[in-house]
């Protein structure tokens, strides 16, 4: 289940960072009020964790 939504928070900011890339639009800022707003940082940060998180998804090993 954490697996789950880890991979869910990565894709959520993979493609937050694609519209920043692409357009100078960040999608969480924009719906939170801001890149200062505290709900933004949590938001950023749970991103963040979960990128952190999925790194051991690297190292599982999968059972067959």
């Amino acid at each position: 289940m954490l697996d789950n939504v880890s991979l869910v928070l990565v894709i959520v900011g993979a493609l937050n960072w694609l519209l920043v890339g692409l357009f100078q639009f960040d999608v969480v800022a924009w719906i939170f009020g801001g890149q200062a707003a505290l709900i933004s940082r949590i938001v950023y940060t749970l991103v963040g964790v979960a990128g952190l998180w999925a790194i051991s998804l690297l190292f599982k090993r999968k059972v067959s």
